[in-house]
């Protein structure tokens, strides 16, 4: 294939938006995955995840040959490693999808190429892989362009973000922080600003823990509001009245591939420094153990007073409404945990945004809620929320779908 203006390493739900992005500049794009599915996919003009309006940028810059995917990179002018990076032994982030991607394209890098890390990062990664690249091609040595710029997108609403919203830049030196500024200004309408490597990478990792944080908080005043007998929708409404306040809603835990993830990358680095950090962790952990154990006590109740086992409808995988993603998902986890202690009580799992999954038998949102005797609403889909109420049906509202009270 002829020299691409970019590569793009890793097409899942920032690689293959941010291609699309790019591609629909005018700019040629060649994509990379080792998903040999994922790339035949892709090849003919589909798309493999759900985000709003994608099909349509993907189908368009394949129909124009402007972006194309395969299983191995290319000699390009930019290249982005947008690929994962999960977790090893006790919550240590694992880089070497970053170093694979890395050492993929070491061998077609050229003077004056641009490489940026998108992949959240620990603090100090980019600088590794400068070395990385520099010890295997010393001739290079000053003579690329390397920085770190963070994706900060919110699932659903990928496409506009990516144009809209601000981004943090930053270079291994000057030079190429202001390549990779130009870079971007090419197709981002957001502010972009210039900082280091290190600072970017951090900076990442700080809004998430920060959203973290927060939703700790949240979470935790449930706990204490379900003791004290106190509706917590309504006194987080209250109090939110406050001039300086603004407490978030509680959840049934933390999901995603950030929020759920990005604070261990600095808990990891700097335990004795991160307290905060990693109680919030604890706790958002925590809620998704004590929703379980709600399903559970309820479960028993409603056999208690009945005489039989209850049918259970479960409604909600993702972790977060309207989207189709169950990476870190608290809701999944808490379905798990539930099925783990069944006792020959009748299940209904509901994720209305996915056709199917590989372990869990689905069944569409209307049937599981018109047959459960209880009705566990652990994610806020818009599908839910026109559902009407049977006065003999028991509601565990964990996502403040505004239902009924738990």
């Amino acid at each position: 294939m002829e020299n691409q203006d970019v590569v793009m390493m890793g097409l899942g739900y920032i690689g293959l938006p941010t291609a699309a992005l790019i591609a629909k500049s005018g700019s040629r794009v060649h994509g990379v995955d080792v998903n040999q599915l994922v790339v035949d996919t892709i090849n003919k003009g589909n798309i493999h995840i759900v985000e709003p309006s994608l099909d349509k940028e993907v189908s368009s810059a394949v129909k124009k040959g402007l972006l194309k995917a395969s299983v191995r990179p290319v000699e390009a002018d930019s290249y982005i490693v947008v690929v994962p990076t999960p977790f090893k032994g006790k919550n240590e982030p694992d880089t070497s999808f970053v170093q694979a991607a890395t050492k993929a394209i070491i061998p077609l890098l050229k003077k004056g190429d641009l490489y940026i890390i998108e992949s959240t990062s620990p603090i100090g990664t980019t600088e590794k892989m400068k070395q990385l690249i520099y010890s295997q091609r010393p001739e290079l040595q000053d003579q690329l362009f390397i920085a770190y710029c963070p994706e900060r997108v919110l699932p659903g609403n990928v496409m506009y973000e990516l144009v809209h919203n601000d981004r943090v830049i930053g270079g291994i030196d000057e030079a190429s922080t202001d390549k990779a500024v130009a870079f971007y200004s090419k197709y981002v309408k957001g502010a972009l600003h210039k900082t280091n490597a290190r600072t970017a990478e951090m900076c990442k990792l700080v809004e998430n823990s920060s959203r973290d944080v927060q939703i700790a908080f949240a979470n935790e005043l449930s706990l204490i509001c379900d003791k004290a007998d106190v509706n917590v929708w309504e006194l987080i409404a209250l109090a939110n009245k406050h001039p300086r306040v603004n407490i978030l809603n509680p959840g049934c835990g933390v999901g995603g591939h950030c929020i759920a993830v990005d604070p261990y990358f600095i808990v990891s680095d700097y335990p004795l420094e991160s307290k905060i950090i990693g109680t919030a962790r604890e706790i958002n952990n925590y809620k998704s153990f004590w929703c379980a154990e709600k399903i559970q006590t309820a479960k028993l109740a409603f056999e208690l007073a009945n005489g039989r086992k209850p049918k259970i409808a479960l409604l909600g995988l993702a972790f977060k409404p309207n989207i189709d993603d169950l990476r870190e998902s608290p809701a999944k986890y808490i379905v798990q945990k539930v099925l783990q202690n069944a006792n020959d009580e009748e299940y209904y799992i509901v994720e209305p945004n996915i056709k199917s999954h590989r372990v869990f038998k689905l069944t569409q949102y209307e049937e599981a809620f018109e047959k459960a005797d209880i009705a566990v609403f652990l994610v806020a889909h818009d599908e839910f929320k026109s559902l009407i109420i049977e006065k003999d049906k028991m509601i565990l509202d964990f996502c403040g779908i505004g239902i009924r009270k738990y």
